[in-house]
């Protein structure tokens, strides 16, 4: 028993950590539960030294120290400050008003609004609950069909998921060892197209459906030529100027992601104030739902770097490096399979999970294949995406249905959320066989020839004591050490770059 429990100790973790978690056991719990069990359990066989312990002090300090995470805290008061100060019920009422007469109107404005939302609070349960709260009523009082107003909503609240600035991009970033810029640069044309895609859908259930989405009737248009003209600038510039403010000054290289999240949180008092909606109560529940969710993340996170010690002790990331890099099919194979696993796991584990559990066994096999990580970073946000929209334990369904009318029946919202679904898994397939559509406008790797490198190291006799007549063929010449020195740079430079 023993030899075979040291022979296999990586996939005994694995499924002992699965088995914890689809008990129901808290994540961040069921990880370092894990990891200190069965870092005992190898260190009794023999297969790992008490020592190992030694080294959890210093991971957990850098969980602490990472400057990257201070984003999180950063964006997600930003987006309830916003959510909280009425923005989305005016961008909806006013956009509402502008698409009105098109058939499917309404639901070009929850897209639209979902977008704008996405790119400035960044939360996916503010902008379903927002819109679950405002819209869905309107909708269903000018007979949109129940399944597209429900589908629309959910599907519209989860881009905040995908456009910048994602609260899962940050931490794939982290999980990766990759830029946050990068990663919203790559993730900013799929989230624009996945948008466009959702309108294209409700484009053709209008032309083929048109009962299911009619225009808004004449009455309910309050505002009309000039009014309407005033009402949407004054409601849109002031979000647009904040998304400038957060977004454009991090692609600009002008902000960290980490200071864009401050200036989009200070942006966002600032206009509350001008709202004059910003009160003591707003701003307390603003920051108590702040600190419960990055002390949430926080947690999960020191429980994956418990798990992962012990799991990288006894070897696992190199089991599921070989599991994975000899499946058929080499690169696309690996993609095929990740995608499959992830898109199946989102059915019982939301994003944070999926991030700090899956992505870091992953991230080591993309880079030996030769994927681009923030490519494959941004793959799996898409993906993971799914797990908002996965009937039955979408938690974008979940908000919706916590807000829906009680005349709305669950199985409409389950139904209405599944072309989405095929919609955002249509997405990753083209993210495979298309990877311009993120790497585009990022900056190229730049592969250099380490044997063509000459380094010159200068010789000085300042301060050296006079050598002896005779005596440098048995010393050897200072341009003999230069040499030696330059050659075992060069090899060290080489290492570095294979490794």
């Amino acid at each position: 028993m023993a030899e075979f429990m040291i022979a296999n100790m990586a996939p005994i973790i694995f499924v002992s950590m699965v088995l914890f978690l689809l008990v129901g056991f808290p994540v961040s719990f069921a990880l370092a539960a894990n990891g200190i069990f069965f870092a005992l359990v190898g260190i009794e066989l023999g297969l790992l030294g008490p020592q190992l312990f030694q080294a959890l002090p210093d991971r957990i300090f850098g969980i602490m120290s990472n400057d990257t995470l201070l984003a999180i805290p950063f964006f997600t008061f930003m987006g309830l400050i916003l959510e909280r100060s009425g923005m989305a019920e005016d961008l909806l009422d006013t956009i509402g008003q502008l698409f009105g007469p098109l058939r499917g109107g309404l639901a070009f404005a929850v897209i639209f609004v979902g977008a704008l939302l996405a790119a400035t609070t960044g939360v996916v349960a503010a902008s379903v609950i927002s819109m679950g709260l405002i819209s869905l009523p309107i909708m269903l009082r000018y007979g949109y069909d129940t399944k597209l107003a429900t589908g629309v909503i959910a599907a519209s609240g989860t881009l905040a998921q995908i456009i910048p600035p994602s609260l899962v991009l940050i931490i794939m970033a982290d999980q990766l060892g990759k830029s946050v810029g990068d990663m919203y640069s790559g993730a900013f044309i799929p989230g624009l197209t996945l948008t466009l895609f959702y309108v294209g859908y409700v484009v053709l259930v209008a032309i083929f459906k048109p009962r299911w989405a009619p225009a808004l009737p004449l009455e309910a248009r309050t505002l009309r030529g000039s009014r309407l003209l005033l009402r949407v600038l004054t409601t849109l510039v002031p979000p647009l100027l904040l998304i400038f403010l957060v977004l454009g000054t991090i692609f600009l290289g002008i902000a960290t992601p980490t200071e864009g999240g401050a200036m989009g949180a200070t942006g966002a008092l600032i206009m509350a104030l001008a709202r004059r909606r910003l009160s003591w109560s707003l701003l307390k529940q603003a920051m108590e739902t702040t600190a419960k969710l990055t002390t949430f993340v926080v947690f999960i996170l020191v429980g994956a770097r418990v798990f992962s010690l012990t799991f990288y002790g006894v070897d696992g990331h190199k089991w599921v490096e070989h599991l994975l890099t000899g499946l058929p099919g080499g690169e696309v194979g690996f993609l095929i399979v990740v995608n499959v696993l992830v898109f199946l796991l989102a059915f019982f584990l939301d994003f944070f999970e999926l991030s700090f559990i899956v992505v870091p066994l992953l991230g080591p096999v993309a880079q030996a294949l030769g994927i681009d990580l923030i490519w494959f970073g941004v793959l799996l946000a898409v993906n993971m995406q799914t797990s908002f929209m996965h009937p039955p334990f979408g938690f974008a369904l979940f908000y919706l249905r916590s807000v829906a009318p009680a005349s709305v029946k669950t199985t409409d919202i389950y139904w209405g959320a599944i072309p989405f679904v095929c919609i955002q898994i249509i997405m990753v397939g083209l993210l495979i066989f298309f990877p311009q559509l993120v790497t585009f406008g990022l900056d190229k790797d730049v592969k250099v020839d380490l044997d063509s490198v000459q380094i010159e190291m200068p010789t000085s006799d300042y301060g050296a004591p006079a050598t002896p007549a005779g005596s440098e063929s048995q010393q050897g010449s200072p341009a003999d050490a230069d040499d030696a020195a330059t050659r075992a740079i060069r090899e060290a430079m080489k290492q570095d770059q294979a490794k």
